[in-house]
């Protein structure tokens, strides 16, 4: 057995988020987000799924935040749900939505509890949609709006901030399930550069709040990405995917320009406008203290005629994981080396950031119940190899200072339902019952003592 051992003043934590736990939909005085609608849309979620109820956490916060506290989490990462507090996106603030946002921060810091507060995770209001969504810059005035009432608001209580959840999801994703209403491919590309001006808004509006004394920084859902073979035709397209998935999301934070190559495909196919030299000041102006990275897996990239070059989006389509490999419940190779590369990569890459692991976790089937506890032993094996991949890229140089586990608990997985699990505590949808699950356990002995054994057979 080998013992890794984590430094001190680690960060261990769980990660959430508003739509895919809270419930109350309609409650207090909230109003509809996108994925409200979305949700009750016939035949987009699987089962016909909504987040209606979720895990009820509106209701039920101080019984999750007694789960953090026998877990032993330092902190908690959560979101603000926009319609929450705005009801239509801006304008009149919903005093029961700040409130109930009050209470749970509270409650949080009584149990010695870090907040870590995502503004942004994916529930745009919808009343923000009927304008144009992320490619109208009136919908970044207003997200700039919105995080500046947050951060003089709740600023005396929170002092780690995100900014966006995921930009590569919601934007460019979601456009293509036509979430948004529309799948307009060249909108889709600029509404990834107005989250990047509202993310650089939102940097420079905390920084000149009364409470600026914390960190802030962005989430970003990062994979390495491999050739399938070792061809020439394979390599020009995972420097492509790289350049779509990674490089055109993180140049714009840490060097404050688009990568030229995915620019020039972008401007030769896509008729991607010029970005206005403002805008470059905007972004080099309001640099991140932080980089939040999610990762659950690696992706693999193999073409077959040079012509399939011409079409990146196709490339960026999700793909099927190879036959005899290790993969989660989400069809997602389980790829820890991966992990460590990107780890070290991004390190060398952008001049060795401050970074968190805001999300990291593996949907199991969880249906194997002994003692009252779920027995989810493939979570721990793949927490364990990931957790070890992350510690050696620290012991490289890499200046990671904190770990949050997707997910506290089971909750609403997007247009998956809840037919995937990725909780360290298993909720019963129907009764709302929540249950421990091994990895549960497991955690909570980490968190105490700050290293745990790893096999090396």
């Amino acid at each position: 057995m080998k013992l890794i051992q984590f430094p001190k003043g680690f960060i261990w934590g769980a990660a959430t988020s508003s739509y895919q736990i809270e419930g109350a939909w309609n409650e207090d005085g909230k109003g509809e987000s996108v994925w409200d609608v979305f949700s009750h849309t016939p035949s987009k979620i699987k089962n016909g799924d909504t987040g209606d109820v979720a895990c009820d956490h509106y209701h039920r916060y101080k019984e999750d935040v007694q789960l953090m506290k026998e877990i032993g989490l330092k902190a908690y990462r959560f979101s603000i749900s926009w319609p929450r507090i705005f009801p239509n996106g801006k304008g009149k603030v919903n005093p029961k939505g700040v409130a109930f946002y009050d209470n749970l921060i509270n409650e949080l810091k009584e149990n010695q509890i870090e907040p870590f507060i995502t503004l942004y995770h994916w529930d745009l209001p919808f009343e923000l949609n009927k304008i144009g969504a992320w490619d109208n810059r009136k919908v970044v005035e207003a997200y700039v709006e919105y995080a500046k009432f947050i951060f003089n608001h709740f600023g005396d209580r929170v002092k780690f901030w995100i900014t966006f959840n995921e930009p590569l999801v919601f934007i460019i994703y979601f456009y293509f399930l036509g979430l948004y209403g529309k799948k307009e491919i060249s909108k889709t590309l600029y509404a990834t550069h107005l989250v990047n001006i509202a993310n650089a808004k939102a940097i420079e509006t905390y920084r000149s709040s009364e409470y600026a004394d914390g960190k802030i920084g962005i989430t970003l859902n990062l994979d390495p990405v491999y050739p399938k073979k070792d061809t020439t035709l394979d390599e020009k397209a995972v420097k492509i995917v790289d350049g779509f998935n990674n490089r055109w999301f993180l140049d714009p934070i840490f060097q404050s320009e688009y990568p030229i190559d995915i620019l020039s495909i972008l401007q030769k196919n896509y008729n991607f406008p010029s970005i206005p030299k403002q805008d470059l000041d905007i972004l080099n102006q309001n640099h991140i203290d932080f980089l939040g990275i999610n990762n659950y897996s690696a992706t693999r990239i193999g073409i077959r005629k040079e012509e399939e070059l011409n079409n990146p989006f196709k490339l960026l389509l999700p793909k099927k994981a190879e036959k005899r490999t290790e993969v989660s419940e989400m069809g997602w190779e389980v790829y820890p080396d991966g992990f460590y590369d990107l780890l070290r990569r991004v390190d060398k890459d952008y001049n060795h950031p401050l970074i968190y692991i805001t999300e990291n976790g593996m949907a199991c089937r969880d249906d194997q119940i002994t003692n009252n506890i779920i027995q989810d032993d493939d979570r721990l094996s793949y927490l364990k190899r990931y957790f070890a991949a992350a510690n050696k890229a620290m012991k490289e140089g890499v200046n990671l200072k904190g770990y949050f586990v997707w997910s506290l608990m089971d909750n609403f997985e997007w247009i998956e339902g809840y037919s995937k699990r990725f909780g360290l505590i298993y909720v019963n949808f129907d009764s709302q019952e929540r249950l421990w699950k091994k990895s549960a356990f497991w955690y909570r002995d980490v968190i105490k003592n700050n290293s745990y054994e790893l096999s090396t057979i």
